[in-house]
């Protein structure tokens, strides 16, 4: 090693660590989110700090602190004693691409067709109500188990009011529930609910992580705002309005990734925020920033729809899956004849360097096709080292033999229809896995943007396949299969383990009781927001979740890329600067500490305080069963009223009246953060 050293600057920290390596960190004032930048004289990439973690482990870049520059110099000390040299790099990356029995790999699990299967037998014949149900049974019955009881009504209404809406029943639903004594009146709940507008705002709050929905960068110079994006909001609205209207999924794909190439309706081109809202970089004139720009296409779109980590093959072959460099290239070169506009709904393209403030009102953030090229394959991932042309085409290993080029533009329909195509054995799989741990908390797959060799096998193979050729039969509807998880046996169960059960399947992998699971940060807040009355069901442009006239559902919060708002990361929202798969559950003193002091919930409470009050006639026993059933669905216990009467008649306090303390006291209740 010929020299090491860190500089320090105002941007940032640069570390130069001999043989021609460096790393440089560019960050933005409050250090959270930074963009980090490797370089030798044979690699340059520029990556979102948690791309780096996330093919490694998926650490949440929200954890590091402001004082990273020394663990920066120490990355750069690490990779500089991991690297070959660079002649032996050289030589192997002058290797032919390996070997690879294709006919081998498509036998792989996941690069299989999925099959409709026959329902397997089991003893309780009674149980099942859907398909699926037998299939999870008789895994159950295998281990000698019986699954839980059915849990009663008012656990059920609430639980599946929030996985479909977000948001907890009122008071009046609940009782109409409860008195409904019809047979079918879960069936009618389930349909009621899947009619609800929230059904798409709660679908939307699984998507847009997916697709790393941002509305700026995760840098910025000064006062610059010209590579923001004001409107962002426009693709999050249309989103929240396909899944409302049930827009077959395999559509909702092709729109994502080719609106203007298909016979979308005018209103369906905000769908290419997709790809129009990704991360730009400065210097993108630079072809190595554009490199990075391509890998970000391909991660988040490969991720999102295929469950393949595609990125990975961008310096070599895939460590793990049948994915070629020759692979990745190809795709690379659908986003390089792809570019980023801003287009009025006229189709009046916003020339320059506009700032965010003065772009026309009516501005989508899209794409449309550019100077259309096939890229080499760039050896090592260096721009300045070319390989053979890479062809545009999909993936081979998803293919029928050798792909066919895209000759049509850019290829990004060509690429929507392979997607899309009900001959893809990934597409229909991976979207069901997403829908099943939504509703049960823990997917089929547990890597559900992993389904390759390094990722989890499912732990109901047969099932994940029945699931998915019904999702396609069925029109690729997203309701159709979310009303078969709702009405299905195994959704209704009690989330009350027994020894027997917990000592067979401690992880509950055979799903024979329902997980208790915690609430997202949307759903709280929205759920604080709806019991205390404040809630405002009104959408459109986004709002600062710290402004506090901010009384809209929190899928309609402003997300940064440059500084997550605090609340969202307190509460585990996924950094927006990558695609994340799924969500981390962290327990953490600020958590609670935020329950107690943040004048978000002391408002919430004291106006929580005044709807208990409104009744002056009310007695203060009946003013904490109407607090039980707004926040918690239920009658509370006669233990529960008398703790709240001894406490309400203690001397006020100071800051807040004893009704506001209390009211705070249950918004920050594990009962309320919690379903089940």
């Amino acid at each position: 090693m010929q020299e090491e050293r860190g500089i320090h600057s105002a941007g940032g920290w640069n570390c130069h660590v001999g043989d021609g390596f460096s790393i440089q960190a560019l960050a933005p004032r409050d250090g959270h989110h930074s963009v980090i930048r490797f370089s030798a004289a044979w690699h340059s990439t520029t990556l979102g700090f948690q791309r780096v973690f996330a093919h490694c482990g998926g650490i949440n870049s929200a954890l590091l602190s402001n004082r990273f520059g020394l663990a920066l110099c120490v990355l750069a000390l690490v990779c500089s004693l991991a690297l070959p040299t660079r002649a032996a790099s050289e030589s192997k990356a002058a290797e032919p691409e390996k070997e690879i029995d294709w006919g081998k790999e498509r036998e792989f699990w996941s690069f299989r067709p999925p099959r409709q299967q026959a329902p397997p037998a089991v003893k309780n014949k009674r149980w099942p109500r859907q398909p699926m149900d037998h299939f999870i049974l008789a895994r159950i019955e295998q281990k000698r188990l019986s699954p839980s009881p059915e849990s009663e009504k008012r656990t059920l209404i609430r639980r599946l009011t929030f996985d479909m809406t977000g948001l907890p029943p009122t008071p009046g639903e609940v009782e109409d529930y409860l008195k409904d004594k019809r047979s079918n009146a879960y069936e009618r709940l389930v349909e009621r609910l899947l009619a609800s507008p929230r059904f798409g705002e709660r679908m939307a709050s699984l998507w847009l992580p997916l697709a790393r929905y941002a509305e700026d960068q995760a840098h910025q110079v000064g006062d610059d705002t010209t590579m923001f994006y004001p409107h962002a909001y426009l693709y999050r609205e249309w989103v929240i309005n396909a899944f409302n209207r049930d827009l077959p999924y395999n559509q909702f794909i092709r729109f994502q990734l080719a609106a203007d190439k298909s016979d979308a309706g005018t209103n369906d081109l905000a769908a290419l925020g997709f790809l129009g809202l990704g991360p730009k970089y400065y210097n993108r004139d630079r072809i190595e920033v554009q490199a990075d720009e391509w890998e970000d296409r391909i991660d988040t779109v490969t991720r999102s729809m295929l469950g393949l980590t595609v990125a990975c093959a961008r310096c070599h072959d895939h460590k793990y899956d049948p994915i070629t460099a020759s692979d990745y290239y190809a795709l690379a070169g659908v986003f390089a004849s792809t570019k980023m506009v801003n287009k009025t709904s006229q189709g009046k393209i916003v020339e320059g360097k506009v700032s965010a403030d003065k772009m026309p009102t009516d501005t989508l953030h899209t794409v449309e096709d550019g100077e259309v090229k096939d890229l080499n394959v760039f050896i090592r991932g260096s721009v300045d080292r070319k390989g053979p042309v890479a062809e545009r085409r999909f993936l081979r290993v998803l293919s029928q033999g050798e792909p066919e080029h895209f000759h049509e533009g850019s290829g990004r329909k060509e690429l929507a229809e392979a997607l899309s195509n009900r001959t893809n054995p990934l597409t229909a799989r991976v979207m069901v896995n997403r829908v099943w741990g939504m509703f049960f908390g823990r997917p089929l797959v547990p890597t559900p943007s992993n389904f390759g060799h390094s990722g989890m096998p499912p732990s109901h193979p047969e099932l994940l396949d029945d699931l998915a050729v019904r999702f396609m039969d069925n029109g690729w509807s997203i309701k159709s299969i979310a009303r078969e998880l709702a009405l299905s046996s195994t959704y209704r169960q009690s989330s009350i383990d027994n020894p027997q059960r917990a000592m067979a399947d401690p992880a509950n992998e055979l799903f024979s009781h329902m997980n208790r699971r915690r609430l997202s940060i949307e759903q709280w807040r929205d759920a604080a927001l709806f019991v205390s009355g404040g809630l405002s069901l009104s959408g459109g442009k986004s709002l600062e979740l710290d402004d506090p006239t901010n009384q809209m559902r929190t899928v309609y919060a402003r997300i940064s890329r440059l500084k997550l708002n605090d609340l969202l990361m307190q509460f585990d929202y996924p950094d927006a600067n990558v695609h994340a798969e799924r969500r981390s559950v962290t327990t953490t003193a600020t958590q609670k500490l935020f329950m107690l002091n943040s004048p978000f919930v002391q408002k919430q409470a004291s106006a929580l305080a005044a709807r208990l009050n409104e009744d002056a006639k009310a007695s203060n026993g009946g003013r904490v069963r109407h607090a039980y059933l707004l926040l918690f669905g239920r009658e509370p216990e006669k233990g529960e009223v008398k703790l709240a009467l001894d406490f309400l008649g203690k001397p006020p306090a100071p800051e807040m009246t004893r009704w506001e303390q209390y009211a705070q006291l249950l918004l920050a209740s594990n009962e309320m953060l919690y379903v089940d």
